[in-house]
Parts: structure tokens; C-alpha cells; sequence
């Protein structure tokens, strides 16, 4: 502190010359010493490090030499100016030589790095399949019975042998185990059924068949694939009898009871009757006049053990499990009948009960022998509220003509078809009223009143419906479409009635509909119910229907060569499934076994018995369950319980099914190079059976000079004519119960297709697929439902460009679905995707399931399509509105679910991935 307080008074001393004197004299000598250490430097150091510099100095001073000796220094400085800048060009050189080397070294490693991520995930995926491959070995040692071939089919060779006939006390107790002959009929032999030629022997029976219905007859069995020509090989012998015989007048005046007289001499002279009439059936279809009794063409005839088919019946006549109730032919020879329907909704209608008949008093009875129903009828309207209307009546106007064989205390028809028609569209319920005499176990006039109230949406109300048969009731529940009440409940009939909400108003209506289109509706209908309900009673499985045999789009000298596409790179971490080789779904093996199992009693959604559900390819008699589920129902293969998680879950699907594969059917229009990057995406995708491409187009492919290798076997075919229903046909080359149907521009990743396939796998009866719409109704004009494509939280349909259905439903599609919503796709080159909506919502009365959050599928680069149209949305508005009326409602279901996996794209360690999960 002492020496700092000195020194700032010695500065505070000191004058300003001093110091501009002093800072002088330093600056002055700081640049001296500076400059000599510096060249002291550069004489020691710098020089010697620098070539050139010594160089020049070895040279000597330029300024003392001559011109010669200058001109030689300056082509020696000329030389080792060229010698360095040649040493540059080629350090330089080398040294980009060392970089590219070096970069394609690493390039090298790169690639041997990818080729190893893709060797191992290929070999992982062998192991895999290798792993899968011993599994499926060791289920076939494990199986407890062998595999069974189709077995071989077992035909008679000979007419039926002449046997004595029987008595009428035999006829009157026939069934099927004591009036049968069952050896003609072998499980395999596919039910032959030989027809009479009715222009020869109808005349022979005593009465001319209608014209109609012999041409129509014709036609019908002509598309039945029972019919045989060879009457030594026949199961059942079919003999169509009319309905205009002549009629033997009473004996009595107090007595209505005519007899038709048939003649049994010319109907037991047969060519193949036997001596007996085994294994016939009389077939009588009342059409023309129903109140003349045509409906019942036997009473009182001998018939020997021949079976019987018609709509009227006596309890006396009708011999139950052997004669067949049958509808009356009163519909068209077959085809759509949609258009006679009336709609399903609104659940309630105009009359909440209807009834117009007229009964004429029959001789011996008192003449209101049903005085006390009709008075209980008539105080049930006087009691019930203003809200509900009732048209009750029991008289004609104009009266009906007597009829001499009027079943006694049957209720005739009044007015018109058309007028009963109009009537029956507005009552929510139609009254049926059974004959007054309980001898009766069916009329043929019941028969036609039931018809017309179910082809006009009005639910059946059969009154005395405790002891009426009604056709085909053996195999058919009328509970879920008929009320068949006792007459006793009269009085309680109106609480019952209004008991019934809307939601079971409209389920009476949809099957009532359902039944009269499948097995009333049309001659066709009727004739090939018949068949079937002989058929189901003996056991034997119906024949196969025979798929859709598809036409290759090249010929067999020519095959497009394969090309590899370019490689992806791997993600080892991620393994989606086995690459196995393709194998077929397990074949339904329950055929001759389910109706032992189940009888009748198995039904599927339509409320249909499976006996005469449509002929499927794999399976005709099944259960919904296991309709779904193949052969695996009930059976739980080796390897299915290891569950797990991680690798386990990743490696195989489990389940009760762990082994499944499916088929990409894929609808495109001469657009090669769409199609080319379609089936090059496909490349080393999992749990791939096969790609069926369907070509659309008029032309062959022939401009497709390669062909993408998409790593399972690709068939082309060709389309019959350019229509969106090809999509959905059912070709033979279809091997598997899941199918993914693809439009050639949507861009799936492996990922998601397998997602959704596991997806499917829980829904098997359902669509499920990615983009998702719905309908909405139109509140502007109230005209029914709109198609909207809008995101929204809720969906109805899910588009068939990218979703999976069973292959049951391409064989509906075609069987099921009715003609005219074919055609209507194919006039507007639209809506199949929705067709196939209503249809797989009409059968499971489900809606479908969409995965992931994606709406839509954009292909950038793609030609235009059909739905870039500015008219493709008001189309598909037409469409929801005309499907809706050929089906008689909207079948759309709307749903909030969507399925997601939890870790979806996540990218996690292998082994720590955990399980799929819904929300």
C-alpha cells in the first residue's frame, strides 16, 4: 500500500515533456531489436525449411550475372516449376483415387450390412416356417382319423322291383322307415330325382296339367341339379298331377263333401310305380281356381306308399314326416320378385289389423257356426283406442260365387289380387282364420291368404294356428315370422299385438320376407324347396356348386418373365409372419355328419335352415359358427395354446387356427404399370396364399413385357365383359376362406394388410378392411339415405377396394344377392362396394370393422379413375336409395368401433413387443 501511494505521487509530479520523451525513445527502439531478432530467424530457421528460398540463394544474386547465365537459372527455375506442379497434379490425383476408393469402400460395407439385415430376417424367416412346417407334420401324426377322400358315389342300376300293393290301412300309417325304399337313395348319390313327362302321363291320371305350369315346370327342374334322365338311377320318382278332374256329385243334399276322382288305375300303371308306389311323389300344385278345392287332389284315392305334395290336408290324409305341405303356385316361374314386395318400414302402418273373407254356410252346419268369433273380433275393435284402426271383413262386396267343394267353414278371398294387395300394405298385421271344421290340417285358400300377407310386409296372425300346418314346417321356424295363436285367445288378441315393440315388428316382417322370397315366392322357389326337404329328410348333403371357372389372360406357350423388384431395406426388428408356402383352407369334412348332430335345429342368419340354405362349395349344411370357422370349430390343433407375446406373437397367428393364409384379388383396367407396382409391393408378404389378378380390360396384357415377382403365385384371368361385379366372383383359383380385395392403386403396407388380416380372423363374418363411410339421412328432402365419404366417428360401410371378406360371401354375392342390384352396378359402372355392404349387413345384421385411422388411398402418379367422376357421389346416393328398395329396407348398421394396435409402426426391441389390443 506504501509503494502504490509513492508511485502516484511521483506520476503526479511528473511533467508532460518527460513523457512524450520517453514514449519516443521506446517506440524508436522496439522496432530495432524486433527487426534484428527477426532476421536472425529467418537466416537460421526459415531458410532452412524453405526450399525455393534456398534455391534462390544457391543461385547467387540475379543482378551479377550475365545474359546467358540468366537465361540458363530461368529454364532451371522453369524445370522445377513444371517437375512441382507435375508432383501436385499427381498427388492430387491420387488423392481423389483415395477418396473414391474410399467411398465405395463404404458404399461396400453399407450394402454388405443390408444384405446381412436381409439375410438374417430371411433366414429368421425360414426358421420360422421350418418351425411352422413341423408343426403342421406333427398335427397330421397327431390327427385322430385319417383323412377321408370324397367318397365314391352309389347309384341303383335298376328300375324298382314290382311289389305286391299295399292296403289302405298300410297307406293311411305310411313313414318314411316303412313306405321308403332307402337303398336307392346312398348318402353319396347326390339324390337323383326322375320326372314324368307330364304331356305324357299327367293325361294318363286322369287331368290335364295348366300349360303354365308345365312350361314353367320344365324350366324349373330343367336348372335343378337333381333332375336326372336315367330312371334306373333315380332316388325319387316325380310325378306332377293336375288340377281339373272331374268331381262326383254328394249323395246327399245335406252335404258338401264332392270327391275328386282321379284315376288311380292310370296313376299305379306307372312305368315305375312299382306295384306299390314307393319312393313317388304326387305332386298337386293348386293355381287357378282355389276356392274349388283343386288344392286337394287325393282324398279318399288310393295311393299305395307313394308320398303326397300339396296345399290341402285332412288330418285323416295327412300321414306328418312322409306327405309335404306345399304352397300353392300363385307367383311367377321364377326370378327377382323384389318389385311385388312391399317395404319393411315403417314398423306400424295405416291398420294395425286387417281382414276381408267371406265364409258361405255349408250344409248340415248351423249357419254361424262362427258367430262367436266374429262377435269377439267385432268388440275387440269397438274397445280399442282411437289410435289404433282395424279393417275387419267378414262379408263380400260383391258376395262371393258358392262353390260346391269349398272346405267346410273355409274362409273365402274377396275382391281382387290387387285390391287385397293395396289393403294388406297398409296393415301391420293380416288375419288368417283356420277352417271352421277341425278336420283340416291346411287349405290351399289358408295357403294363398298367407302368401299374399307375406309378399305385402303384413305379419300373419293364424288364429286356430295350434293345429294348422303350414308348408315346409318341418324344416322351416314360422314362429320367427308368423303369430300362430289358439282361437282362445281372441279376447287377448289386441294386448298382444300392441305387446309387439317396433324392433320386433320389423324382425317378423324382414324373415316373412325372407321365407316368401326363398320358398314361396315363385314356382322355381316352390319346386325347389320340395326337393329339398326330401333330400334333408334322407341325410344326403346337397351337390356342390360348381365355382367360377376362370379364363387365363395369356395362354399356356406364354408366360410374362419374372423380374426381381428393387430391394427395400430390411427391418430386422420387425417380423410380421412366416414366408410358408401356400396350402389351402381346411375343407368343411361335416357334410354327412351335422344333420345327425343337429337335425333342423341349426339355423343360419337369415333365420333359414341350413338344410335348404344355398349349395356352397366347401360346405352346404353348417352352422353360423362354424361356417366361419372351417373345420377348425371344436378343434384345437397342436401348437395352438402357446400364446405368448413378443417373438411368439409375431412369429405365428395362434389361436385355434395358428396356420391360415389368404388370397389378394386384385380388379384392374389396362393399366400395366400400376398393376406391375401393385404386385411389386406385395413382395415377401406374410401369410400370402395366392394373387388373383382379375383383368378387366378387352384386350389381353399383352403390352407387360416383365413381370413383378411378388413372391407367391400370380393368376391373371380374364374377365367375361368389363364389370365392377367381377371382383367379387367366385373363381375356382380361390383356395382360401379369407380374401382381400385390392383395387390396383391402393397402397398398403405389410404391416397394416397383416393387422387387418389378424383383425379378420376375430370377425370372420364381418367386412374388414380400411376406408370407411357411411349413410346419412337426407334432412332437406326426407328422401331417404345419402352416401357420404366425410370423416366422421361413425361408419357403416367400409369400402371393398382394401378390406377382407370370407369367401361365403362371393358365392352370396351371386346366389343371395337378387339380380337386379347386379344389374343396377353394372349400368353405372358403380357401387359394388356397397352392394356387397347391404348384402354382408342383411346376413349378419352386423356392421363391419375398420383398422387404422386411414380414410382414404391416394396414388399419386395413377390415371384418372372412376371415382375422380364429378357424378361418381350422386350416383352412389342413387344407389343407397334403389338398394334399399329392392331389399325392402336399409340393412346398414352404424358403428363407433375401430380396430388399432396399440403399437402400431412403434419401433421397439423385438423381444419386448407386446400383443395386439384393440380400442
Amino acid at each position: 500500500m506504501y509503494f502504490h501511494e509513492r508511485f502516484c505521487q511521483w506520476l503526479g509530479h511528473l511533467k508532460l515533456s518527460r513523457v512524450i520523451l520517453l514514449v519516443s525513445v521506446i517506440l524508436f527502439i522496439v522496432p530495432l531489436f524486433t527487426h534484428y531478432y527477426l532476421s536472425k530467424y529467418d537466416e537460421s530457421g526459415v531458410s532452412a525449411s524453405n526450399p525455393m528460398r534456398h534455391t534462390l540463394e544457391a543461385l547467387g544474386d540475379i543482378s551479377t550475372m550475365n545474359a546467358a547465365d540468366l537465361k540458363l537459372r530461368i529454364e532451371e527455375m522453369l524445370r522445377i516449376k513444371a517437375s512441382v506442379s507435375t508432383e501436385l497434379r499427381e498427388l492430387e490425383a491420387k488423392r481423389g483415387r483415395l477418396q473414391r476408393e474410399a467411398a465405395a469402400a463404404s458404399a461396400k460395407a453399407d450394402s454388405a450390412k443390408a444384405e446381412h439385415a436381409r439375410a438374417a430376417a430371411e433366414l429368421q424367416r425360414l426358421r420360422v416356417s421350418a418351425d411352422q412346417a413341423r408343426l403342421a407334420q406333427l398335427e397330421a401324426i397327431r390327427r385322430d382319423s385319417p383323412e377321408l377322400a370324397p367318397p365314391a358315389q352309389i347309384l341303383p342300376s335298376r328300375p324298382p322291383p314290382i311289389l305286391p300293393p299295399v292296403s289302405p290301412t298300410s297307406e293311411v300309417h305310411c313313414r318314411m322307415f316303412s313306405c321308403f325304399d332307402h337303398s336307392r337313395c346312398s348318402l353319396t348319390s347326390g339324390f337323383p330325382v326322375y320326372l314324368y313327362d307330364p304331356d305324357v302321363f299327367a293325361p294318363l291320371a286322369g287331368a290335364e296339367v295348366d300349360g303354365f305350369l308345365k312350361t314353367t315346370l320344365r324350366q324349373t327342374l330343367g336348372y335343378n341339379s337333381h333332375i336326372t334322365r336315367n330312371p334306373n338311377e333315380a332316388c325319387v320318382y316325380l310325378v306332377i298331377v293336375g288340377e281339373a278332374f272331374p268331381f262326383e256329385k254328394p249323395s246327399s243334399a245335406t252335404t258338401d263333401a264332392y270327391k275328386l276322382l282321379l284315376n288311380e288305375t292310370a296313376i299305379k300303371s306307372l312305368p315305375y310305380w312299382g306295384g306299390d308306389g314307393r319312393n313317388h311323389v304326387l305332386l298337386n300344385m293348386a293355381r287357378r281356381d282355389l276356392s274349388v278345392g283343386s288344392g286337394d287332389a287325393f282324398r279318399g284315392a288310393s295311393i299305395g306308399r307313394a308320398m303326397v305334395a300339396q296345399s290341402t290336408f285332412t288330418h285323416e290324409q295327412f300321414r306328418p314326416g312322409f306327405d309335404i305341405v306345399t304352397p300353392p303356385a300363385l307367383g311367377p316361374p321364377g326370378g327377382d320378385v323384389w318389385a311385388d314386395c312391399a317395404a319393411i318400414a315403417p314398423a306400424r302402418r295405416k291398420y294395425l289389423l286387417s281382414f276381408q273373407g267371406s265364409q258361405p254356410p255349408p250344409k248340415g252346419l248351423d249357419k254361424d257356426h262362427d258367430k262367436s268369433l266374429i262377435e269377439a273380433l267385432q268388440k275387440m275393435v269397438s274397445q280399442a283406442p282411437s289410435s289404433d284402426s282395424f279393417l275387419l271383413q267378414f262379408e263380400c262386396d260383391p258376395p262371393v260365387e258358392k262353390r260346391a267343394v269349398l272346405p267346410i267353414g273355409d274362409w273365402a278371398l274377396c275382391g281382387t289380387d290387387r285390391s287385397r294387395r293395396a289393403v294388406l300394405r297398409d296393415s301391420t298385421f293380416a288375419l288368417v282364420l283356420a277352417p271352421a271344421d277341425r278336420t283340416y290340417v291346411t287349405t290351399a285358400l289358408l295357403q294363398a291368404r298367407l302368401y299374399e300377407a307375406l309378399r305385402s310386409g303384413a305379419i300373419p296372425v293364424v288364429l286356430g294356428g295350434d293345429r294348422i300346418r303350414l308348408p315346409y314346417d318341418e324344416v322351416l321356424d314360422w314362429r320367427r315370422a308368423v303369430l300362430a295363436l289358439p282361437r282362445a285367445r281372441v279376447p287377448e288378441l289386441h294386448f298382444l299385438l300392441r305387446a309387439l315393440g317396433d324392433a320386433d315388428l320389423l324382425a317378423l316382417r324382414r324373415q316373412g320376407r325372407v321365407l316368401w322370397e326363398r320358398y314361396l315366392s315363385s314356382v322355381q322357389a316352390t319346386v325347389d324347396s320340395l326337393l329339398a326337404t326330401l333330400r334333408t329328410r334322407l341325410h344326403i348333403p346337397p351337390q356342390p356348386a360348381m365355382p367360377t371357372q376362370a379364363t387365363p389372360a395369356f395362354n399356356d406357350s406364354f408366360t410374362p418373365p419374372r423380374l426381381e423388384p428393387p430391394a427395400v431395406d430390411a427391418e430386422p426388428e420387425e417380423t410380421l409372419g412366416p414366408l410358408e408356402a401356400p396350402y389351402a383352407s381346411p375343407a368343411y369334412r361335416r357334410n354327412y355328419s351335422i344333420a345327425l348332430l343337429h337335425g333342423y335345429e341349426m339355423w343360419n342368419d337369415w333365420g333359414e335352415p341350413f338344410a335348404l340354405f344355398p349349395q356352397l362349395p366347401w360346405d352346404p349344411v353348417v352352422t353360423s359358427e362354424a361356417r366361419f370357422m372351417g373345420s377348425a370349430a371344436g378343434f384345437r390343433p397342436v401348437g395352438a395354446g402357446a400364446g405368448g407375446s413378443g417373438r411368439e406373437f409375431s412369429e405365428a397367428l395362434g389361436g385355434d387356427r395358428p396356420r391360415e393364409q389368404f388370397t389378394i384379388v386384385i380388379l384392374t383396367y389396362e393399366r400395366e404399370a400400376v398393376l406391375a407396382a401393385a404386385l411389386a409391393r406385395l413382395r415377401g408378404l406374410p401369410y400370402l396364399n395366392k394373387v388373383v389378378v382379375v383383368w378387366n380390360g378387352p384386350s389381353s396384357p399383352g403390352s407387360m413385357t416383365s413381370w413383378p415377382e411378388s413372391g407367391a403365385p400370380v393368376a391373371v384371368v380374364r374377365a367375361p365383359r368389363n364389370s365392377l361385379n367381377n371382383r367379387f366372383l367366385p373363381y375356382h383359383l380361390i383356395d382360401t376362406e379369407a380374401v382381400l380385395c385390392v383395387d390396383d392403386d391402393a397402397h398398403l403396407r405389410h404391416d397394416e394388410i397383416v393387422f387387418a388380416f389378424r383383425v379378420w380372423r376375430e370377425h370372420r363374418d364381418r367386412i374388414v378392411g380400411f376406408p370407411g363411410r357411411y349413410h346419412a339421412w337426407d334432412l332437406n328432402f326426407n328422401n331417404g339415405f345419402l352416401y357420404n365419404s366425410n370423416y366422421s366417428c361413425e361408419l357403416s360401410m367400409v369400402l371393398t377396394g382394401a378390406a377382407f371378406v370370407h369367401r361365403y360371401y362371393l358365392w352370396a354375392y351371386w346366389r343371395a344377392l337378387p339380380a337386379a342390384v347386379r344389374d343396377y352396378v353394372d349400368e353405372y359402372m358403380n357401387c359394388e362396394d356397397i352392394a356387397m355392404n347391404f348384402l354382408v349387413a342383411h346376413i349378419t345384421r352386423k356392421p363391419p370393422v375398420k383398422v387404422t385411422s386411414r380414410w382414404t388411398f391416394r396414388c399419386p402418379g395413377c390415371p384418372v379413375t372412376l371415382s375422380a367422376d364429378e357424378t361418381h357421389f350422386h350416383e352412389r346416393h342413387k344407389c343407397i336409395q334403389f338398394f334399399s328398395q329392392v331389399m325392402g329396407y336399409t340393412p346398414l348398421l352404424s358403428t363407433q368401433y375401430r380396430a388399432d394396435s396399440v403399437l402400431f409402426k412403434t419401433r421397439i426391441p423385438h423381444d419386448k413387443q407386446k400383443c395386439f389390443k384393440f380400442i
